[in-house]
């Protein structure tokens, strides 16, 4: 029998969906699960963007242009200029989801064996578009003990070396919810250009700010114009993630003709999909008030029922929706497994995400979990409750 390719071999499994399984196996056995594991938002999406697709009359569904619409690209550009983001509709490439914005900048900054490094945890799927370009991760881990904020620049530059291509950032942070400071993007930004480096942003969730602060774009900085490359997208933002559209922004113009042939490639991002995001971008600034109003309570009902089960540590999130917690746990996967497999309270039961696999440095994160404040706040106090007792049962086993 053929053999499948050593990166097949390599490529490694979503931690977020590598327990379906067993949820599904519960959900046939009658049980309730409630899922922190996934980022899904139970937000409705807007209904501008419903109602451009179900009112269009389009009667041959043709292949857009390479790079995306030229409408949507040009309102994307007004759209960023709203967020100190001075770009135009030839800086921005329309993917198939922030996920082939990510393939495309691997593809078209990178060569086999060269090396980007990241502070971990990150967005497991970094390791899996790394592994698929025969680029190797160099991780940098944040601390727990400081909600996960930006190592000290030293300890980046004790990792940087001639295979050294990119820096890449979530900001704010998945799985960590960690808002970047301006200060912190600023001396990601110096390192940059002390080493001539690309810095990559994964900034999906800049809507997603809580306490009053601010999100800071590494597209902000004039003097790393050359060197900024951002990845953006439509899913959490509007609750569109079954759209699949995202986009690939970058004001260095080698970068985007490179990563246009990859676009070429694949020939276009989908039309449908397209024009529902396109519309979204009409969405009233209340919406969003609304959105962050509710992802704040929900933020704190999920931190200050953590905080009270005893032996449960929490850093606390100041963006996007979800947070790292340590549980008095030996062995997260273990835990999470069980709760689906062999626990249940009153037919229901919780689901969480190992953050082992949010990390790139074997072994670390084997007691934590990444939890998502996706739904409801009725579910997020009956899970908390749930998991809770689960605990309690897990030690005594």
């Amino acid at each position: 029998m053929p053999n499948i390719s050593q990166k097949g071999l390599q490529m490694p499994e979503s931690p977020i969906r590598k327990l379906v399984p067993f949820a599904e196996a519960a959900i046939e056995k009658g049980k309730t699960i409630y899922q922190l594991n996934i980022g899904q938002p139970d937000i409705k999406t807007p209904e501008v963007a419903l109602e451009a697709v179900k009112k269009n009359n389009i009667e041959v569904l043709s292949y857009s242009h390479s790079a995306g619409f030229q409408s949507y690209r040009e309102k994307l550009a007004a759209y960023y200029s709203k967020h100190d983001i001075p770009v135009d509709s030839n800086d921005i490439i329309i993917t198939t989801g922030g996920s082939e914005a990510l393939l495309f900048t691997m593809g078209s900054i990178t060569d086999p064996g060269d090396e980007v490094i990241i502070p971990e945890p990150f967005y497991a799927n970094y390791n899996g578009f790394a592994t698929a370009s025969g680029v190797k991760v160099i991780p940098i881990k944040a601390s727990f003990q400081d909600n996960f904020a930006l190592p000290e620049i030293s300890e980046f530059e004790k990792l940087i070396t001639d295979k050294t291509k990119a820096i890449l950032l979530c900001n704010p942070g998945n799985p960590t919810g960690y808002l970047y400071t301006k200060e912190e993007i600023r001396q990601i930004a110096d390192l940059a250009i002390k080493y001539d480096l690309f810095v990559v942003a994964d900034e999906v969730y800049r809507e997603f700010a809580y306490d009053g602060v601010t999100h800071h774009s590494i597209m902000s900085i004039p003097e790393l114009e050359q060197h900024a490359i951002m990845v953006d997208s439509v899913s959490k933002r509007y609750s569109m993630c079954g759209a699949r559209i995202g986009c690939l922004v970058s004001k260095n113009k080698e970068v985007i003709s490179a990563a246009m042939k990859f676009a070429q490639a694949r020939l276009s991002p989908p039309t449908f999909a397209q024009i529902a995001s396109e519309a979204a971008l009409e969405t009233p600034e209340e919406y969003f008030n609304e959105v962050i109003e509710e992802y704040t309570l929900r933020r704190n009902i999920l931190v200050e029922g953590l905080e009270k089960i005893e032996g449960v540590k929490v850093a606390k999130p100041k963006g996007a929706f979800y947070c790292i917690a340590e549980l008095p746990v030996d062995d997260a996967e273990d835990f999470a497994k069980w709760l689906l497999e062999d626990f249940q309270l009153n037919d229901e039961t919780v689901m969480v995400a190992p953050a082992a696999g949010f990390y790139s440095t074997p072994n670390t994160g084997m007691n934590q979990v990444r939890i998502a404040y996706v739904l409801k706040r009725e579910n997020l106090e009956r899970a908390l409750e749930i998991l809770q007792e689960a605990l309690i049962q897990y030690k005594n086993r």
